[in-house]
């Protein structure tokens, strides 16, 4: 199938398929005229990619899973694949910890600034000149 159908079946956009295949996720072949043309199995890889994005892979760390795919039965390719995927898991836990300690930190100036606003309006109104 050609990149216009790939992208209707899956819902990509064509400038997104090109970036998967100029980072390695996605394969095509070239006819005659330089048109790419994908095999009936790309829609499940480019389901798969997407998954993988939105579990906030980046396109590195998704090419060092996507091995696993290809070679289901090797286990080498599958431990690497595990081990890239709880390293991504332990990167998002401390982006989440991070995430709730600056929560926190504006939590505490909300409550400041909640304060200053109700000390404002029980303040007697300043006197006109």
């Amino acid at each position: 199938m050609r990149i216009g159908e790939l992208s209707q079946r899956t819902g990509v956009s064509p400038r997104s398929l090109r970036y998967y295949e100029k980072q390695g996720l996605l394969r095509s072949s070239r006819s005659d005229a330089g048109q790419r043309h994908y095999a009936d199995a790309a829609v499940q890889r480019v389901s798969l990619i997407r998954q993988l994005f939105d579990a906030g892979m980046s396109s590195r760390v998704i090419a060092s899973v996507l091995p696993c795919v290809d070679l289901p039965d090797d286990l080498a390719v599958a431990e690497e694949t595990f081990t890239a995927m709880t390293r991504e898991r332990d990167r998002i836990d401390a982006d989440i910890a991070h995430l709730i300690e600056t929560r926190a930190a504006l939590d505490v100036l909300i409550r400041a600034n909640s304060r200053h606003r109700a000390e404002l309006s029980t303040a007697p109104a300043p006197a006109l000149l």
